[in-house]
């Protein structure tokens, strides 16, 4: 049964007299309390916060000075008390609180400063389990949530950032807070301690291999707000979890203007695909457009790479995201930018690159300082009507040694590097997804159809289109491999990409007509290697 509620109104304004600060991240504290502090608030603080307020020159009280009762348990126990929590819920206005206040010496407090054990940042930084767990804050977000849900008579702040609107609020209103004020802190504190929670929850869940716990959820902070979604018309905003993970969230934007929602949307695309291919071994480069590549390829140097991928589809890569698996160089920013780019992202840029880039005042430029691990765990998050779709990221690597040969004519040597190329790329393609590949370079891409014989044929409509563009006699597709992300049903699409000219085929297999496949790959004289992997990019 709900709680009934209080019958006493909220007051519009409530003078601040008296603040608790119970902080772990000390940017601004010192100024901030100061500024309470000439304006006549008292200030009562935890241990180490005390301290450095105390040793900032300002007066402050410590809460074991308030409950009369030390901090115990290595500083786990320490504002867990009446005084305190009575001093936070405490409805000022209410006859009975009141009175069972003053009787038992409870004084309130009108702000609250708190921010949690940095929990996020210790689990991105240690595996160790008894680091994580003696980091995860419990008086605090009691704190939090008692202040924020006591907003009536109290001024939660989470977020030191908060502190200067803090002030403003009280040189406009005498002293005091105003009511709206105090909600949208409330509201703040409460996603925050959310946020928490939820990464809390989900490191357990992670290290006991729980896949599907019976609650789930998830929390991010705001990075920035969107000047608008996927259309004008749809509002956005850009969250980070705290996963660290190099790509377009943990990115350094060296030049350009706003990446909008599209623009990191398409951006993480193109980065996750590029980090397939190891910059130990090959220089490599995609070229995205609306979350799909148009062009991906492998070279001796980044520029060779561009060129490669850029051949594939030099229309489609007109305002499109380029991502390199090493550091920009001079020579590779210099073709880059002969065409309209959206977004330059790499693991870091020289800097001939980046003055190269900075002629072009719009492009943005972005650096990570390294490249994701695609074999490492994570989960990815769809939402649909009332729910979420939560699944393992996709992880899957095919290596040579995994392939199977199904048909009576074997890969050679130079078909299987292209035949897992062009699995890797396929697994970045929308679904139905069919990648046609020759000599470390994707020629054919045709992503997201219903049927996958129409991508077959997009496939290789785009490798003739880039034949006629580059000037050459013959389609691209002619001597090349081709990858499809699921099995294929029938033996139809296989045959249209026989018939554009393909000479080996990879798929995961796992068709009740697998026979009937193998059985026309082998008239038509194709070598097939099936993965047992399937790759469905929704």
């Amino acid at each position: 049964m709900a709680v009934p509620p209080s019958k006493v109104a909220l007051p519009e304004l409530v003078p601040m007299k008296r603040a608790l600060f119970s902080v772990s991240d000390s940017t601004g504290l010192i100024d901030f309390a100061r500024a309470l502090h000439e304006r006549g608030v008292a200030l009562v603080a935890t241990g180490s916060t005390c301290k450095a307020l105390i040793d900032g020159g300002l007066p402050a009280t410590n809460v074991a000075d308030v409950i009369g009762f030390p901090e115990i348990l290595g500083g786990r126990v320490k504002t867990l008390h009446p005084m305190i929590h009575g001093g936070l819920l405490g409805i000022r206005n209410d006859p009975v609180h009141a009175a069972e206040m003053k009787e038992h010496g409870i004084e309130g407090f009108d702000l609250v400063a708190v921010n949690l054990y940095p929990f996020e940042k210790t689990i991105a930084s240690t595996e160790d389990y008894a680091t994580a767990v003696e980091n995860i804050d419990i008086g605090g977000p009691a704190m939090t949530r008692a202040a924020a849900k006591n907003h009536g008579f109290v001024s939660i702040v989470v977020d030191p950032a908060d502190y200067a609107s803090v002030l403003e609020a009280l040189d406009a209103n005498d002293g005091a807070t105003p009511l709206a004020f105090r909600k949208r802190l409330a509201a703040k504190a409460f996603a925050r301690t959310a946020a928490y929670d939820a990464a809390v929850s989900n490191w357990f869940a992670r290290v006991l291999e729980e896949p599907t716990p019976a609650w789930r959820s998830f929390g991010g902070s705001l990075r920035e707000i969107m000047r608008y979604g996927e259309n004008p018309h749809q509002q956005a905003a850009f969250y980070t979890t705290g996963e660290v993970r190099p790509g377009v969230s943990t990115a350094k934007q060296l030049q350009g203007k706003q990446l909008s929602y599209n623009n990191i949307n398409d951006t993480d695309a193109a980065f996750e695909l590029v980090a397939e291919f190891d910059p130990a071994e090959t220089a490599a480069v995609a070229i995205i457009k609306h979350a799909n590549p148009c062009g991906v390829a492998t070279g001796a140097t980044l520029a060779e790479a561009y060129d490669k991928a850029l051949r594939c589809d030099p229309v489609s890569a007109f305002g499109g995201i380029v991502a390199l698996n090493r550091t920009l160089d001079a020579e590779a920013a210099k073709k880059i930018v002969e065409i309209f780019t959206e977004v330059i992202i790499a693991p870091d840029a020289t800097d001939e690159a980046i003055a190269i880039v900075a002629a072009k005042k719009n492009l943005r430029l972005l650096v990570t300082g390294g490249l994701p691990d695609v074999s490492a765990k994570g989960m990815t998050v769809k939402t649909v009507a009332g729910g979420l779709l939560v699944q393992d990221r996709d992880a899957g690597r095919i290596e040579k040694s995994d392939l199977k040969v199904v048909t009576k004519r074997v890969p050679s040597d130079a078909e299987l590097d292209d035949l897992v190329f062009a699995f890797r790329v396929a697994k970045h393609v929308k679904s139905n997804a069919i990648v046609y590949v020759k000599d470390g370079a994707t020629v054919g891409v045709g992503a997201g159809q219903m049927s996958r014989v129409d991508s077959s044929t997009i496939a290789a409509k785009k490798a003739a289109d880039a034949a006629r563009t580059a000037g050459l006699p013959e389609t691209l597709a002619k001597g090349s491999v081709v990858a499809s992300d699921a099995f294929f049903p029938f033996a139809d699409g296989l045959l249209a990409a026989a018939e554009a000219g393909a000479t080996a085929i990879i798929q995961p297999g796992g068709s009740m007509r697998d026979d009937e496949v193998i059985a026309a790959a082998d008239e038509a004289g194709l070598a097939m290697v099936f993965t047992g992997m399937r790759h469905f990019r929704h």
